[in-house]
């Protein structure tokens, strides 16, 4: 009797990256003091308590124990695009906006949209995980987009153009950038915009960090205010970080409206719609919560610095980008697998880290850091764990 299989698609990918990392971190003896968990990206500090009330006040109510609309509730949808175009300075109207649930369902539903089984999108090298899988687990090809490590890791012109000219039907990229940390350039995004309208392909620009760039770098692009703008990009946030409400899965979508109705088609398929109460609770918390996460993008800031400071003063590790949430490192062990440098650490050192080899090929020499989940005191006992 023959006997059933799964789709090869998913089969052949790799289990899930987080939970592997964790599992090495089981045989730490706690020699060195508490582990230190640098994995995952999730806030180090608690959602503020008028954010629990607000998503408490909504989840009791019985109007939200029923389906909402596809696209996301109307309140948040207009909230939200009040919000961005304060930011980028632009005119964004509720019709620019899906809600999804999460920033990893807006990419698979924007790239469903946008690519079909044996197409090809571009993405950067070194890339998101998620990204990846998602495009394969699609049957959709991907072709990398080289960053020179020597310069940042920002996507290289040339490199982005030839996979465009490939037949890419989009580039995604990231920024503030997952895995690296690298921070996109208002010119850089600009021209890699330009390329996609000029070979009739989309920008999928992920933001998921926007909210923790520094205080004073002003808008994060001008791609808003470009005349026709529609045709070409796509933004995809969370509000998983700045709110620190991960376990409520909230994300969304910036799109013209074409696009945005696609989308709905998908949605509607996939989930119906994005959680209610999550939605009711931030579109009210996004104008009162402003300061808060001010202070946030400044604590932020400061653990940055307090990593900066830890590698600075020890020998043989360096920093090769840094921004937002993360960091991307180059350890001393020439030679040697990243994933055998991470499960060392996890074991004998007790601190939890992304080998570079997860997120592409060639970086092998890279750890990434998630810096944001420890605070500056936990960071500064980095330095007597990684000699």
């Amino acid at each position: 009797m023959p006997l059933a299989h799964p789709n090869p698609l998913v089969a052949r990918l790799s289990p899930p990256p987080i939970p592997s990392v964790l599992a090495w971190a089981g045989d730490y003896d706690g020699a060195k003091g508490p582990l230190i968990d640098l994995s995952q990206a999730v806030p180090g500090y608690p959602a503020h308590p008028e954010m629990l009330r607000l998503l408490g006040e909504a989840a009791a109510s019985p109007a939200m124990t029923s389906y909402g609309a596809i696209e996301g509730e109307e309140v948040l949808r207009k909230a939200y695009a009040t919000h961005v175009s304060a930011v980028y300075g632009a005119s964004v109207s509720a019709a620019n906006i899906h809600i999804t649930s999460g920033c990893n369902q807006a990419f698979m539903c924007s790239t469903i949209a946008l690519a079909k089984s044996g197409e090809t999108m571009a993405l950067t090298n070194p890339f998101y995980f998620n990204h990846e899988t998602t495009l394969s687990m699609l049957g959709i090809g991907r072709v990398l987009v080289d960053c020179d490590a020597a310069k940042g890791f920002l996507p290289s012109l040339v490199s982005a153009e030839e996979a465009l000219l490939s037949g890419a039907r989009g580039l995604a990229v990231v920024s503030p950038n997952n895995p690296t940390g690298a921070v996109y350039p208002p010119a850089l995004l600009r021209e890699l915009f330009q390329l996609c309208q000029k070979y009739g392909a989309w920008l999928i620009l992920d933001e998921t960090y926007r909210d923790f760039l520094p205080t004073d770098a002003g808008a994060p692009h001008d791609l808003l205010s470009i005349e026709g703008w529609e045709e070409t990009l796509i933004l995809l946030y969370s509000f998983s970080k700045s709110f620190c409400i991960p376990g409520h899965r909230l994300g969304a979508i910036t799109a013209g409206p074409r696009i945005v109705g696609e989308i709905t088609k998908i949605m509607d398929n996939m989930q119906i719609c994005a959680p209610r109460a999550a939605q009711v609770a931030v579109a009210a918390a996004l104008p009162i919560l402003a300061e808060w996460r001010v202070a946030n993008r400044l604590e932020i800031s400061r653990r940055a610095d307090a990593l900066k400071a830890v590698m600075a003063a020890t020998d043989g590790w360096s920093i090769a980008a840094v921004g937002a949430y993360f960091a991307f490192i180059r350890h001393p062990y020439d030679n040697t697998p990243s994933a055998a440098v991470a499960e060392r650490l996890a074991k004998d050192a007790g601190v939890i880290c992304i080998p570079g080899s997860y997120f592409g090929e060639g970086q092998e020499n890279y750890l990434r850091l998630a810096f944001a989940n420890a605070d500056v005191g936990v960071i500064s006992q980095l330095r007597g764990r990684l000699r």
